[in-house]
């Protein structure tokens, strides 16, 4: 297939991250109050399978890590910005161990202006982070092992304009350009330009509503070439009832990647309904037909002044960079915010108090779910995924079951560079199940036990492999002073090394001190 899209320069792109940075910082309201917190951790750690090889040529170690890191936050009435960075630098007693990082850093920023009042705004993000690089090896919490994971940049800018046009309808108009790069040998760097359209509308009395939307992205990616993805769809809502309403749309899909067979575009409808008994519960679900086949969607949820839980089922065309740049990892802090928001009502005061009460308990910021395994290929993912949080008066629990496929729609020829041509087939069909779980429980005003679990099954059902991942983390948290914490944690990781499916266990025991300033 001959794809037209015109290329841009990556040079002239990179440009705009400064140009974006500067104009987010750009008014009167970015000199209000600015939370700059700076922090250091000091860690060591005995590893008896270190670098996470198979059982029958593991080596222990002690490692050493030193990591400073600083978190910025600024909730200002026009610029609100929420950046963490951190640099981790390990030392091993060792020195024959290999596959092993001196030194790795991570940061993650996102960041909403308000550069013309009511009319327009900029979003921006970027991110370096570690990532798995197949769904078959390990994938444990083990920071300084170099197998089957990678580091993968990210950014993001997004200008866009609002209007509204009185009680008729409210138009956004919005323009993206980001990037991902990193990931080693075969996993190409890609950038890519988004456009897109709103417009909705509704009677005066909210019984009847209505929506327009549009969307074209253009890709260029290193070793899957130019491709791209158009959306137009028109959407209706009815209220039967105050709090019940049926909803419909249909639309065109227009993709272009390289492909064998099948097509890559067509006509797309769905039906379903919204309700919302209470203020405490929401269930959204539609079914319907893409180009690719018969689609279905869930989004439901509910809370009490203890608990939130929700269950989600999607079903989309994507990438592995497209998840890349919106992260699908269970947010802690996430759930934990609705579960504070009847305390804290002002989300500024309630962000800063679900800050404090995951660090305090450590908590992790995320639980993983399912892999999202690098891959230059289109994929459909359908992903069904169950969230649950609760918070007492002495314990926490966040919990996460999730069962995802994924199903590769462009040739597989783009992932020969990353796993050889023999086994380019094996991303063509992977399902994932799994779940994870995080508890603490507060002994007392200062100490805190805490308990994490991950495990998780991947299959390629046309590769013909498969593997598993189990990770437990048990530790004690204790509050030396009011900025100082000390953590004792034993981990036990165990599972299967890559696509020969050879075992490999991990049992480690580390000392973490960790002052805030």
């Amino acid at each position: 297939m001959t794809i037209t899209t015109a290329k841009q320069p990556a040079a002239r792109a990179l440009t705009l991250a400064p140009l974006a940075i500067a104009a987010m910082l750009w008014s009167a309201q970015c000199r209000a109050d600015w939370k700059i917190t700076p922090q250091l951790e000091l860690r060591e750690t005995y590893s008896d399978n270190v670098a996470l090889l198979p059982d029958n040529v593991a080596q222990g170690s002690w490692v050493s890590q030193i990591s400073p890191s600083v978190s910025v936050i600024e909730n200002g009435p026009r610029l609100k910005l929420n950046g963490n960075a951190r640099f981790n630098s390990y030392a091993y007693s060792n020195s024959d161990a290999p596959n092993l990082r001196n030194n790795d850093s991570q940061y993650n920023a996102n960041g909403q202006a308000d550069l013309i009042d009511q009319l327009l705004y900029m979003d921006g993000s970027a991110s370096s982070s570690r990532q798995t690089i197949s769904a078959f090896g390990p994938n444990s919490s083990n920071s300084f092992s170099n197998n089957n994971n990678a580091d993968l940049r990210t950014w993001r800018i997004s200008p866009y304009l609002r209007h509204r046009f009185g009680s008729f309808a409210d138009l956004e108009v919005r323009y993206a350009r980001d990037s991902v790069s990193g990931g080693g040998a075969g996993y190409g760097d890609s950038m890519s330009s988004t456009r897109s359209a709103n417009l909705n509308g509704g009677s005066s009395r909210g019984v009847f509503g209505w929506g327009l939307s549009y969307y074209h992205q253009d890709l260029d990616e290193q070793y899957a070439g130019r491709s791209s993805m158009q959306s137009s769809q028109a959407n209706v809502r009815y209220f039967i009832v105050r709090r019940f309403a049926l909803t419909a749309s249909a639309g065109y899909d227009d993709y272009e990647y390289q492909v064998a067979t099948g097509n890559t575009s067509g006509r797309s409808w769905s039906a379903g309904f919204d309700w919302e008994p209470s203020s405490r519960t929401s269930v959204k679900a539609n079914w319907g037909r893409r180009y690719f086949g018969k689609t279905a969607a869930l989004d439901a949820s509910y809370r009490t002044q203890h608990t939130n839980a929700s269950l989600v089922y999607s079903d989309q065309v994507t990438t592995s960079r497209q998840q890349f740049l919106v992260s699908s990892s269970f947010d802690t802090a996430a759930m934990y915010n609705n579960l504070f928001a009847s305390i804290y009502p002002d989300p500024a005061l309630r962000q800063e108090a679900v800050k404090a009460y995951i660090a305090q308990l450590g908590l992790p910021a995320t639980l993983t779910n399912s892999i999202n395994y690098l891959s230059n290929r289109y994929e459909r993912d359908r992903r069904l995924q169950g969230n649950l949080a609760f918070r007492g008066s002495r314990s926490g629990l966040v919990f996460s079951v999730f069962s995802d496929r994924r199903n590769s729609l462009s040739l597989a020829q783009t992932d020969s560079a990353l796993l050889g041509d023999p086994l380019s087939n094996y991303n063509d069909n992977i399902k994932q199940r799994g779940a994870s779980a995080s508890f603490d429980y507060r002994l007392s005003q200062r100490t805190t036990a805490n308990a994490s679990l991950y495990t998780q099954h991947s299959t390629s059902l046309d590769g013909a492999a498969s593997g598993s991942n189990t990770d437990l983390r048990l530790g004690l948290t204790h509050a030396f002073a009011a900025r100082m914490n000390g953590t004792v944690e034993f981990r036990h990781s165990r599972g299967d090394y890559g696509l020969n499916s050879a075992p490999y266990h991990e049992n480690a025991i580390s000392a973490m001190l960790a002052l805030i300033y």
